[in-house]
C-alpha cells in the first residue's frame, strides 16, 4: 500500500478519533481505512492505536509517530499547493506599504504598466513614513531605502541611490560653504525625524572613517519631500537621497554641499514575509520593479 496513505488514514483516524469519523472524513470506507493502519502497523512492528468498542486512542508509541506524521502530510499539502499556486496566474488584491517620497516619485509611474500585464491583480498601495509591520498590519510587501531593520523578513534588492547633502545657494551665500565634516556643527541641519539613527547624520569621511553629526536646526519633519522644499528655500541643509533631489539639482534649485565626500550608498529592496514558497502576486510584483528600477539604476544612483 502507499506509505503516504497510510500515514493519512492513521493520522486521521486519531484526529477524528475512530475509524467511521475518519472514513467519512477521508471519503473511503471504514474498512479501507482499518487496512490502510494494518497495514502500516505491520510494516513499522508496532500498535499504534489502542482499540476499544467505545474508543480509539493511539498508543504512546502511536503518539509519538503521530507528531512526525502530521509533519510529514502537513508538508506533502504544503508541497502541492506550492505547486499549484505557481502554476497559477497571479491575482487577487496585493497590498503594498511604501514611504511617500518613493512612491510617489518611482512607484506610482510604473504601476500602471504592472496593471495592464496583469489583470487579474488589484493594488492597495499605502503611502506612509513609518516601518509597517507587515504580517500584523495585513501587507504583502513592502518598499524600503536603506539599511533593512527586520532581519526575519525576505528581501530582493531593487536597486541602489546615493545619499548626499545639499542646500540652496541662498543659503550657502548667507551661512557660508562648509569646507569640512566638523564646519557642519556651525550649519542648520535639517532633521529627517524618522530616521533610525535619531538626531545624527552617518557620515563617510575622506578617510572611509564613519563620523556622527548631531542636527539641529529651523526644521524636524518626517517626510523627505518636505525637507527638500525647505532645504530649497534656504532653511539649511538636508541629507537626502539623490533620487528625491535630482531635479532640483539639476535645475540649479540646491547644490551639492561637500561634494567630495564619498557617497553614501543606500540599497532600495522589496521585503515580504517570510514562508516556503511566495505567492504568486508578489513574485510577479518584484520581477516586474527589478526590471522596471533596473533602467533606473543610473538615475537613483547619480
Amino acid at each position: 500500500m502507499d506509505r503516504l496513505t497510510e500515514m493519512e488514514a492513521f493520522a486521521t483516524v486519531v484526529d477524528q478519533g475512530g475509524f467511521t469519523d475518519a472514513a467519512r472524513k477521508m471519503g473511503i470506507s471504514k474498512s479501507a481505512v482499518s487496512k490502510h493502519v494494518s497495514s502500516l502497523e505491520a510494516r513499522l512492528g508496532a500498535r499504534l492505536l489502542n482499540r476499544t468498542t467505545r474508543r480509539v486512542s493511539p498508543t504512546e508509541i502511536g503518539l509519538a509517530y503521530y507528531d512526525r506524521a502530521r509533519h510529514v502530510l502537513n508538508d506533502a499539502g504544503e508541497a502541492d499547493a506550492m505547486v499549484n499556486a505557481m502554476q497559477s496566474e497571479p491575482n487577487g488584491l496585493l497590498r503594498i506599504s511604501v514611504a511617500t517620497d518613493f512612491g510617489v516619485k518611482h512607484l506610482s509611474p510604473v504601476l500602471a504598466g504592472f496593471l495592464h500585464q496583469f489583470p487579474e491583480i488589484q493594488i492597495n498601495m499605502v503611502l506612509n513614513n513609518r516601518y509597517v509591520e507587515l504580517i500584523s498590519e495585513g501587507f504583502d510587501l513592502a518598499l524600503r531605502v536603506g539599511d533593512l531593520e527586520d532581519s526575519t523578513l525576505r528581501a530582493r534588492k531593487l536597486a541602489t541611490t546615493s545619499k548626499r547633502m545639499i542646500a540652496a545657494p541662498s543659503y550657502l551665500e548667507k551661512f557660508g560653504h562648509p569646507k569640512r565634516i566638523d564646519d557642519l556643527s556651525d550649519h542648520k541641519l535639517l532633521h529627517y525625524s524618522n530616521q533610525s539613527s535619531g538626531n545624527l547624520w552617518k557620515i563617510t569621511a575622506p578617510s572611509g572613517e564613519k563620523r556622527q553629526v548631531r542636527t539641529g536646526g529651523w526644521l524636524t519633519v518626517n517626510d523627505g519631500q518636505s525637507l527638500l522644499n525647505a532645504a530649497k528655500t534656504g532653511l539649511g541643509i538636508a541629507y537626502l537621497p539623490s533620487f528625491l533631489f535630482e531635479d532640483a539639482l539639476g535645475r540649479g534649485d540646491v547644490v551639492e554641499v561637500l561634494p567630495d565626500l564619498p557617497y553614501d550608498d543606500l540599497g532600495i529592496y522589496a521585503v515580504y514575509p517570510p514562508g516556503r514558497f511566495t505567492q504568486p502576486k508578489v513574485r510577479a510584483f518584484i520581477d516586474f520593479l527589478v526590471r522596471e528600477f533596473s533602467a533606473e539604476k543610473q538615475a537613483m544612483s547619480a
